[in-house]
C-alpha cells in the first residue's frame, strides 16, 4: 500500500518550501552528511493554506533503493506549527515530534551514499488536523494516518543531491 509519504509528490497549492544552502536540484552542503556535522539545512516554508492545523515535513532517499532494499528515511517531522517560516539548521522546530529515521535516530539522519550521488526529498505537507501518535511511530504508519484520518491541503518537495565523495560512507 502507498501512502501520501512515497515517492515524489506532486505540487498542490501554494506551499513552498526553500533552503538558503541549496536550490532545488542542487547538491546540499557537506556539511548535512550523517559523517560529517549530520544537521539538516536551513529550510523556509512558505504559503501555508490558512485552515492548516500542522505540517509534516520528512526526507527520504530513494535512489537508496537499490542498495538497502527500500527507500531510506531520514528525517520524519510532524505537528509542525502551520505557522512556522523558519527551521534554522540542525533545529526542530517548536512542539513538533521528531520521530525515528532508518538509522532508528530519533532525530535528522544526514545523507550517507554508500557510492555515487543520490537524490534527498524534502517533503511537505499541510494537514487539516494534528496528528495524536507517539514520536516512535515510522513513515509507512504516518502515512497511512494521513491518508485515513487528514485531508492534505497543499504539498510541494524540496530534492538536494548529495555524493558519497562528501562525507564517509558507510
Amino acid at each position: 500500500m502507498t501512502t501520501p509519504l512515497d515517492g515524489e509528490i506532486e505540487q498542490e497549492g501554494d506551499l513552498k518550501l526553500t533552503s538558503p544552502a541549496f536550490d532545488d536540484g542542487d547538491r546540499m552542503p557537506d556539511s548535512v552528511g550523517y559523517a560529517n556535522e549530520n544537521e539538516h539545512p536551513p529550510l523556509h516554508v512558505s504559503g501555508v493554506p490558512e485552515d492548516a492545523e500542522s505540517l509534516v515535513l520528512v526526507m527520504d532517499d530513494p535512489d537508496a533503493e537499490a542498495v538497502a532494499g527500500h527507500v531510506w528515511d531520514h528525517w520524519l517531522v510532524y505537528n509542525v506549527d502551520p505557522d512556522t517560516e523558519a527551521i534554522p539548521a540542525g533545529e526542530t522546530p517548536e512542539g513538533a515530534i521528531t520521530s525515528y529515521n532508518d538509522f532508528v535516530e530519533q532525530d535528522w539522519g544526514g545523507p550517507a551514499p554508500p557510492e555515487g550521488e543520490h537524490d534527498y526529498y524534502f517533503k511537505l505537507l499541510a494537514l487539516d488536523t494534528t496528528l495524536d501518535y507517539p514520536a516512535g511511530i515510522r513513515k509507512a504508519r504516518l502515512g497511512s494516518a494521513i491518508a485515513m484520518e487528514a485531508t492534505i491541503l497543499a504539498q510541494t518537495q524540496l530534492v538536494g543531491r548529495y555524493d558519497a565523495e562528501q562525507g564517509t560512507a558507510f
